[in-house]
């Protein structure tokens, strides 16, 4: 892989500082702009770039983990059952079955299906999913947090679908895991952001590891949009006690769903 021209892509490094500050605001959010940026800005192929946003949203959320659990905002012990089943998800879908998944996939007419197209349009679809769950208001939740078998069951099979998620689109899943952490388990925002990025960090870092070995990785500016990235959430931890999640929310949740719609026009409509 040829180095990336670092002088000429300004946009793209802003908004790799704009994923930490979501990540630091909402615990999540994070990967659904890492992806379109580094495939639209950077040109990057989006099997590699999936690859690419594991390793960034990863180190990222792995040091805002930190900073909520130094705070006292990351519950360990609900980290536990997403910890567990969906790492491993994840680190077989990018070891074994996305290799195994053809380049060219059919054709519909005129129109070739190929996978790089489909990993988009399915980031889309993602995306949308995203934005609407972004665009709720957030339910009241009791300050209690009752849990027992049946929800960490339950948190456990949800975490299977959070690892394929993140192993085919490497997506962390932080829009699913915030949730599924308040809505089900009852535990209050702030908690649910600091245990999500931990969630996160452990999924897309050993989805990461899978990857090593399949792809020949620009490690410079790996580093450099990893470090900007981790700035954002430091400087996210800090605005996320002066901003209304709420309003936040949903701004964001519009922002990436008009993102959604111009990656499936660009797909498949303006190709």
């Amino acid at each position: 892989m040829k180095p990336i021209k670092i002088h000429m892509e300004l946009p793209g490094y802003i908004l790799f500082a704009i994923v930490g500050i979501c990540l630091g605001l909402i615990g999540s959010g994070g990967s659904i702009l890492t992806v379109p940026v580094l495939v639209y800005i950077f040109h990057i192929s989006p099997v590699v770039a999936t690859s690419y946003s594991l390793c960034i949203v990863g180190i990222t959320s792995l040091n805002g983990a930190v900073l909520n659990y130094l705070k006292g905002n990351t519950r360990i012990s609900l980290a536990l059952p997403l910890g567990i089943v969906s790492p491993l998800t994840v680190f077989i879908v990018r070891r074994y079955v996305l290799p195994c998944i053809p380049e060219q996939l059919g054709r519909v007419g005129a129109f070739n299906i190929t996978r790089s197209i489909l990993i988009m349009v399915l980031f889309a679809i993602l995306m949308f999913a995203s934005a609407i769950s972004m665009l709720k208001k957030s339910q009241p939740v009791s300050e209690k947090s009752a849990y027992g078998k049946r929800e960490y069951i339950a948190i456990g099979l949800f975490g299977i679908v959070i690892g394929c998620i993140t192993g085919f689109l490497g997506s962390g899943g932080g829009f699913l895991i915030v949730p599924a952490l308040v809505l089900l388990l009852k535990v209050p925002m702030k908690e649910a952001v600091g245990t999500s990025l931990l969630i996160i960090a452990v999924n897309s870092l050993i989805g990461f590891a899978g990857d090593l070995g399949h792809y020949d990785f620009d490690w410079t500016f790996l580093t450099i949009v990893t470090a900007l990235s981790i700035g954002g959430i430091f400087l996210g931890n800090r605005l996320s006690k002066n901003i209304p999640q709420q309003k936040l929310k949903t701004g964001f949740g519009w922002f990436i769903l008009l993102m959604g719609m111009y990656i499936i026009l660009k797909e498949t409509v303006f190709r």
